[in-house]
């Protein structure tokens, strides 16, 4: 495991989520946006925070050429993570009656795990030999 790597993805996310929940207080509590517009606007931003700090930080891909496919699969695996996240976060909190921030810790580092694999294996392909794997 390139633990370097892991500590980058983990801050990376973290931004991610604090870009996310910034930006869902700043546009409901000072540009007044109601706040189901205000999720999907910082949603969509920290999207584009996420991705760019994994592409050139965690992952350290400075390739320009398949910049539109990554960003497309990356979208594709964050809008699946989402409704994952919201199954789990129903089936924590009403069949099992685990607290719902509990619940939330459990399933947002279960879905770290899985989408590093994911990214690591099929977004953003490490070069081996000079040679792109996809």
């Amino acid at each position: 495991m390139d633990l370097p790597k892991v500590i980058r993805y983990v801050f990376s996310g973290s931004t991610g989520a604090a870009t996310n929940l910034t930006g869902l207080f700043i546009l409901v509590h000072f540009a007044h946006i109601h706040y189901l517009f205000a999720s999907i606007i910082s949603f969509l931003i920290a999207l584009v925070v996420g991705f760019v700090m994994q592409k050139f930080w965690t992952f350290n891909d400075h390739t320009a050429n398949r910049i539109h496919t990554q960003f497309v699969i990356f979208t594709i695996v964050a809008t699946i993570n989402l409704c994952i996240n919201t199954l789990l976060m129903y089936l924590f909190v009403s069949f099992f009656g685990i607290w719902y921030l509990f619940a939330q810790v459990f399933t947002s580092l279960l879905i770290a795990m899985e989408s590093y694999v994911v990214y690591k294996k099929f977004v953003f392909i490490e070069v081996k030999e000079g040679i792109h794997l996809v």
